[in-house]
């Protein structure tokens, strides 16, 4: 949450994006230099300027200050977060720097950053999908190239609203993306409770045989032991001391 509150902080009011060549106005409101410079160009000849965020005006053009620690920050932040921008997948709405998105409308057909996110219409017919696992493209019929919403038990394959009523799958049982995903889910789950089971039964098994192997082990230093007072024996130059020590027949007990 502290990370997402101070994203925040470090994005522009006007673009939605994290600050390029931070400046600051006299009220104490920060702008990426281009963002604020057009805003600023829009108000020429109006009879004065004004904030884009507070609406403090000013009646001379505001001069910009540049905001060196607000920059520092910015790149500092940047590295720590690369994750954001393994999907290679960019918010369609940041036209002026490229914003990694985090979600995906398939209805609008786009991509959409953390800030856009915020401001997108929550229609049902706005169907959001993670950014990262299925591109837009894939998710469209290959034939009518129309958003597959649908799934044809008969034919196993996912389909859109034109398949569905005018195509080869008319009159099959069909089903939503959402009730046959989590129909296969269920069965995923049976499959998993019965891989535990196995699992767990083979676990007991491997504990049975290390008990085995444990024994073994035993057995096989005794047997080494053995091995090395016989010898000790047979190097032995005292006939004597040969003849007491323990009987052969013992010593292989």
């Amino acid at each position: 949450m502290a990370s997402a509150d101070l994203r925040k902080e470090l994005e522009c009011s006007i673009c939605l994006d994290f600050y390029t060549d931070p400046v600051t106005l006299k009220c104490g409101h920060n702008y990426c230099r281009d963002c604020i410079g057009r805003a600023l160009d829009t108000q020429e000849g109006s009879g004065g300027y004004s904030c884009p965020e507070c609406k403090q005006s000013f009646q001379k053009r505001p001069v910009l200050q540049r905001n060196l620690k607000l920059r520092n920050i910015v790149e500092n932040f940047l590295p720590t977060h690369p994750d954001q921008e393994e999907s290679g997948v960019f918010c369609t709405y940041c036209i002026h720097t490229p914003v990694p998105a985090v979600i995906s409308c398939l209805h609008c057909e786009a991509s959409l950053c953390d800030n856009h996110l915020r401001v997108h219409s929550k229609s049902p017919e706005h169907v959001l999908c993670d950014v990262a696992t299925t591109s837009l493209e894939n998710r469209k019929c290959s034939v009518h190239k129309k958003i597959l919403e649908y799934y044809c038990n008969e034919d196993s394959s996912c389909i859109c609203m034109s398949c569905r009523l005018d195509g080869e799958h008319r009159g099959h049982q069909v089903e939503t993306l959402d009730e046959a995903s989590e129909m296969k889910k269920k069965k995923l789950r049976n499959v998993q409770q019965k891989l535990m089971t196995e699992r767990e039964e083979m676990e007991k098994r491997v504990q049975s045989l290390q008990q085995w192997i444990n024994q073994l082990e035993i057995k096989k230093d005794t047997l080494y032991s053995r091995i090395l007072y016989i010898e000790e024996l047979c190097n032995m130059t005292d006939p004597l001391t040969v003849l007491q020590e323990s009987d052969t027949g013992d010593l292989c007990d």
